[in-house]
């Protein structure tokens, strides 16, 4: 009889580091770089025999990079909103000349 094989080693799990990369250098540094410790621990754990612990890590890795990604673009988007808001009210403010 031959033993059935588990899903989670049938192949290397990709690890995708220019993506933690890319968010560490340029959205969220905190959550690019929980990103970056866990990618570095697919291989190793890949290595010796944990494939399961390797999936998960690829997962974590893969959470966290996601979050920074989209915590970086709501970053960019609440600075691009304050500045049109503020600076909007500046312009009016400077046009119309309302001193007391």
């Amino acid at each position: 009889m031959i033993a059935p094989i588990s899903n989670s080693h049938q192949c290397r799990q990709k690890i995708g580091w220019w993506k933690q990369l890319l968010v560490t250098l340029f959205c969220c540094l905190p959550f690019g770089i929980v990103g970056i410790v866990f990618a570095a621990q697919v291989n190793s754990k890949y290595v010796s025999g944990d494939y399961d612990g390797a999936l998960q890590a690829s997962r974590e890795a893969g959470k966290w990079t996601k979050i920074g990604f989209w915590l970086g673009i709501a970053g960019v988007v609440v600075g691009i909103l304050w500045g049109v808001f503020f600076g909007g009210w500046a312009y009016f403010m400077a046009r119309h000349h309302y001193y007391y």
